[in-house]
């Protein structure tokens, strides 16, 4: 299950950093590792994990690898956080009308 691997990538707070860095767009390594606390190689591992995730993707550029966020595996947990937000909005629409009929029903 994709949703699995990538909650399980995010859950390292390194990894999540790393992943964060992204959001501003694509990034080589050597910008990415700038100012953490884990090497180079070090952040290399963790992209390697978020890729395999599905959570990042890479591109060569010249003798470097640029990577950014994967749209898809974002978007597909994405969707599988949005089922319990639905799924909240659903209830709460529920108690809303429930109240709803309790103040309609009062004299």
């Amino acid at each position: 299950m994709a949703d699995e691997r990538a909650l399980s990538a995010l859950a390292d707070p390194t990894r999540r950093c790393v992943f964060e860095r992204l959001k501003s767009g694509p990034k080589p390594v050597s910008v990415i590792a700038h100012g953490l606390t884990v090497s180079r190689p070090a952040v290399s591992q963790h992209l390697k994990v978020l890729k395999e995730a599905g959570l990042v993707m890479d591109q060569p550029e010249g003798a470097r690898r640029v990577y950014h966020i994967d749209p898809e595996g974002l978007g597909a947990l994405r969707a599988w956080l949005d089922q319990f937000w639905d799924h909240a909005l659903a209830r709460f629409q529920e108690e809303v009308e429930k109240t709803k009929d309790r103040k309609e029903k009062r004299p």
